[in-house]
């Protein structure tokens, strides 16, 4: 009897050899796809990188393209109001006779 379990203990061993053997090769094996997700992550990501360069030169461009319009169109008619109500006011001051300023004692008075 005692012979068995010494047999049984051996085979265990064996099969443990044979895969701590195998150790090796899978980790060579994770290794190249360790190594080569890598590599396609680089690429991935300069391409996204690239893309949003261009979107936010697309998109600066677009805002400047806005803004020119919003100042040539809008400031066109900015000045127009601007002028108009300065010609408003200049009319409005021209009928109001001139306020005299109170002193102290014209106020207690009032």
């Amino acid at each position: 009897m005692p012979l068995q379990p010494l047999e049984f203990r051996v085979e265990s061993l064996e099969q443990r050899v044979t895969q701590l053997e195998q150790l090796p090769g899978r980790i060579d094996d994770l290794t190249s796809q360790v190594s080569q997700l890598r590599t396609e992550m680089r690429g991935e990501f300069s391409a996204v990188r690239g893309e949003m360069a261009e979107q936010g030169a697309a998109l600066r461009a677009e805002m400047a393209a806005q803004g020119a319009a919003l100042r040539g169109e809008l400031g066109a008619q900015m000045r127009v109001l601007h002028e108009d109500l300065v010609s408003r006011l200049a009319l409005l001051q021209e009928g109001q006779s001139p306020r005299r300023k109170q002193t102290r004692r014209t106020r207690k008075k009032s």
